[in-house]
């Protein structure tokens, strides 16, 4: 009797849990936010052909920083959260690639640390015309979101669920990363 009493209880609970896995995921998140990987074009292109060339393109150089605000700089030197500094996360660059994500298009960068891509790492996401600027630094298992707009206009407010997308459609076709 004793063990009969068992057997359906652990009936119940695994009922219980394969039911409980089954929640759709929330309006705005990552999970439903369509994203694609779009074939090459020159927009890709627009702010230099590699990932060092867009760090420094002159209508970039000034925002990139702002984007990262005090997490730009190592914290060494008495700023950010982020020990080697955002900077240091575009060392190795990956190819300049088009995604689109709920219907806006962003030329995609790829970055990382030369000696630690599998843990250090970057991608940030560039709006038609320079703005916004939305990005995922990967320092560990910390993953850290930023986001940037300028003329004016404020930043989309879920930045995270945004960059989250166009990561999973990099993936969709290969290695994100370098």
């Amino acid at each position: 009797m004793r063990r009969l009493l068992l057997n359906g209880c652990l009936c119940a609970v695994a009922g219980l849990f394969a039911t409980a896995c089954t929640i759709p995921p929330a309006p705005g998140s990552s999970a439903t936010l369509p994203a694609q990987v779009l074939p090459a074009d020159a927009r890709a292109l627009v702010y230099g052909r590699t990932v060092s060339e867009v760090i420094q393109s002159q209508e970039l150089r000034d925002k990139i920083p702002g984007l990262f605000g005090a997490d730009w700089m190592p914290t060494s030197q008495g700023r950010g959260q982020v020990a080697l500094g955002a900077a240091a996360f575009f060392e190795k660059g990956g190819p300049l690639r088009m995604v689109s994500i709920s219907g806006k298009d962003y030329v995609a960068v790829t970055g990382c640390v030369a000696n630690a891509c599998p843990t250090r790492r970057v991608l940030m996401l560039i709006g038609e015309g320079g703005s916004p600027l939305l990005a995922r630094l990967d320092d560990g298992a910390i993953p850290h979101y930023y986001a940037y707009s300028s003329g004016g206009a404020a930043p989309p407010t879920n930045t995270s669920p945004i960059v989250d997308a166009g990561l999973r459609a990099l993936q969709s076709v290969g290695d994100a990363y370098p």
